[in-house]
């Protein structure tokens, strides 16, 4: 007999998403990056089809992700040049 519909998924042990342990950092911080860019992008777009204060929410996550970009590139220049993050001002 053949069946509709199918049997739900049986459950999942550990967690949903991993990251592989052996992924350098300057992979993972330039996938960042990238992804940064995306979703920064992407809120820019929706900001200009909606108003009022979804358009101010869309606005403020687009900067974030600009923010955080820019934390993310910072930190790429330390891994490409020690010398930088040596001479960086303490806070």
């Amino acid at each position: 007999m053949f069946k509709v519909t199918p049997n739900p998924p049986s459950p999942r042990r550990g967690r949903l998403f991993t990251v592989s342990p052996d992924i350098p950092t300057e992979a993972l911080l330039a996938n960042a990056s990238e992804d940064l860019l995306s979703i920064s992008a992407i809120a820019a777009d929706l900001a200009d089809d909606v108003e009022g204060s979804r358009r101010c929410v869309a606005l403020a996550l687009s900067r974030m992700a600009d923010g955080v970009h820019l934390l993310v590139e910072r930190a790429l220049d330390h891994l490409e040049s020690p010398e930088l993050a040596a001479g960086s001002v303490k806070i």
